[in-house]
């Protein structure tokens, strides 16, 4: 696959960079720059991102930061059987339980969210940070609702790092499943009030709280692109030209001519209003 000229392989992490050492100079080189194009188009193009992986992967498949890789863009584009592939050789490889909370949400791809609750007690869990503790709660919620166990979800979330005021990089996000959990049960009141705390906590937008609050809240949001061009239509259509149609009518009377006919063309143009959404699993995935 083409790379940009823009790319040159030092963009990645020194920890990866360190990793492919072990290849011979071009060949990390290569694997390097396809790297970058996975990690650039991850979140924008996830099945581009998933390509560049199996060129990474093709070129050196023994590198862990290579499978990694790979088993995210296969995430991205929900190839979870794929992805748990990829997400368990890099953990043979690298021994660390970093991975654990994603390869549990990839079994809730697969269909198997019994699977990702037992992950969710394994001893696993008290080794990983703080970070992949919030992950690990927020998949096994997600396993709860695919279960169709609403208020256990509830709980499951229910936790210190919710209850803090304190804005960790995983605040929004936990904030943001609780009131979605909350919803989910009808309690509307609460959930609006934890939409609005998931806002306060979301500084980069990786959610759209802010949409569900005004949803919430009965405001419709309307593309402005969408209104102008619908504006324009109706301008264009009221400047333009009438049509003359001639013809000849055969009217039996006494008036035989050419009748002029004046066709009005009426364009109404109907605005959309658009609202925003992310693909994500409900906010709830690892």
């Amino acid at each position: 696959m083409p790379i940009p000229e823009d790319v040159t392989g030092d963009e990645i992490d020194s920890d990866v960079r360190q990793e492919l050492l072990s290849l011979p100079k071009t060949l990390a080189e290569d694997v390097a720059k396809n790297l970058v194009m996975v990690a650039r188009l991850i979140d924008e193009d996830p099945e581009g991102a998933y390509g560049y992986s199996k060129v990474a992967l093709r070129l050196a498949s023994r590198v862990a930061a290579v499978r990694e890789a790979a088993g995210f863009a296969a995430y991205a584009s929900q190839k979870y059987s794929e992805a748990l592939a990829e997400f368990r050789a890099a953990r043979r490889m690298t021994g660390t339980v970093e991975l654990w909370p994603v390869m549990a949400d990839c079994e809730r791809g697969l269909g198997r969210p019994e699977k990702a609750l037992d992950m969710a007690g394994a001893p696993e869990v008290h080794k990983l940070d703080k970070a992949g503790q919030v992950e690990m709660r927020l998949v096994a919620a997600g396993a709860r609702r695919d279960m169709g166990q609403l208020d256990a979800a509830i709980v499951t979330l229910q936790s210190p790092e919710l209850a803090s005021n304190s804005v960790q990089p995983w605040t929004a996000r936990l904030r943001y499943a609780y009131a979605d959990a909350l919803l989910a049960v009808g309690r509307e009141g609460e959930a609006r009030e934890w939409f609005a705390k998931a806002v306060e906590a979301d500084r980069d937008g990786s959610t759209d709280a802010s949409d569900r609050l005004a949803e919430l809240d009965g405001v419709e949001f309307v593309d402005a692109l969408d209104e102008s061009e619908g504006a324009a239509e109706r301008s264009s259509s009221q400047d333009a030209p009438q049509d003359d149609i001639d013809g000849d009518d055969d009217i039996d009377g006494d008036i035989d001519g050419d009748a002029d006919i004046d066709a009005d063309a009426d364009i109404d143009g109907d605005g959309e209003a658009d609202r925003g959404g992310e693909g994500d699993r409900d906010g709830d995935k690892g």
